[in-house]
C-alpha cells in the first residue's frame, strides 16, 4: 500500500478570500485535517464546505499527534497541517511531525500560501534581504535580554511577533538598548554606548479590517502605542 503524504497548508492570516485553489483542493480531499486550534480551523473549513473534523496539535500534544499521524500514513491516508493562522511550523507546532514523516520516509508536500512574516517584511519599507525571523521574545529577562541584544547587533533586517499587551514593553526595550531619546528606558543603563537609531515597522491586524502599518524609531513607535493601545496580531520588523 502506499504510504499516505502530510501536506503543510497555509491558511490566511485574516481575509479568508486569501486562502489559494489548491489549499481549498487539498483541505477537501484530505482524511485528516491536525489543526493548532480546533475551533478556528472548523470556522475556516465551514467558510470552504469541508465537513471533515479537525484534529487538534499543539505543543502539548504532539508526541502522541506524530504517533497517531504516523499510523495515518502507513495505512495510506492524507494528512493535512494547519496552524490558526499563516504558514505552519514557523512559531507553531509542527516541527516534530514533519521530522517524524521524513524519518519514516514519508512525503511532506508544502502548500505555501499567507505569511505574517513574509506580508510585514514586505510592506515594512525596510531591506526584504537578508532577513531574520526570531519569532516571539522570550519572557524570561536573561533570555529576553540576550535576545533584543542580537536583534539589535544584527546587520539584517529582523522580523518577530510580539503580543498587543506586551508590544510597547517590547518597543521600550529596543529603545533603550539603542539610547533612543524619548524612551521609557532610556537612561537605565542597559547600553554603555549610543548605537544608530534604527528604523521599525510595527505590522498590525494585516488583511483585517483594521490593518495598521506604523513606522518610526522604536521610540516613536513605543509612544504611538501607548497612546493607541494596539490589539489583534503584531508583527514587528526591525532594520539591521
Amino acid at each position: 500500500m502506499r504510504p499516505g503524504t502530510l501536506y503543510v497548508v497555509a491558511t490566511p492570516i485574516g481575509n479568508l478570500a486569501d486562502l489559494s485553489e489548491r489549499a481549498r483542493e487539498v483541505l477537501g480531499a484530505a482524511d485528516h485535517i491536525l489543526a493548532e486550534d480546533t475551533r478556528r480551523a472548523r470556522v475556516l473549513l465551514s467558510h470552504i464546505g469541508v465537513a471533515t473534523r479537525p484534529v487538534s496539535l499543539h505543543a502539548h500534544n504532539e508526541a502522541a499527534r506524530v504517533a497517531l499521524a504516523r499510523r495515518w500514513l502507513r495505512a495510506g491516508d492524507d494528512v493535512a497541517v494547519i496552524s490558526d493562522a499563516g504558514t505552519p511550523l514557523l512559531s507553531d507546532p509542527g516541527e516534530r511531525l514533519v521530522g517524524a514523516v521524513i524519518e519514516m520516509g514519508g512525503e511532506v508536500v508544502p502548500i505555501p500560501g499567507p505569511s505574517a512574516i513574509l506580508a510585514g517584511l514586505a510592506v515594512s519599507g525596510l531591506p526584504c534581504v537578508p532577513f531574520t525571523f526570531t519569532g516571539f521574545p522570550p519572557r524570561k529577562a536573561g533570555r529576553r535580554a540576550r535576545a533584543l541584544e542580537r536583534i539589535i547587533d544584527a546587520t539584517e533586517t529582523t522580523v518577530l511577533f510580539e503580543s498587543p499587551s506586551r508590544l510597547v514593553g517590547l518597543l521600550d526595550e529596543l529603545a533603550a538598548r539603542m539610547r533612543e531619546s524619548g524612551s521609557e528606558g532610556a537612561g537605565s543603563g542597559m547600553s554603555a554606548a549610543p548605537r544608530a537609531v534604527r528604523r521599525v515597522a510595527v505590522c498590525r491586524e494585516m488583511t483585517k479590517v483594521h490593518e495598521e502599518v506604523f513606522r518610526g524609531s522604536a521610540a516613536e513607535c513605543a509612544a504611538h502605542y501607548r497612546e493607541h493601545p494596539p490589539r489583534g496580531e503584531v508583527t514587528v520588523v526591525v532594520e539591521g
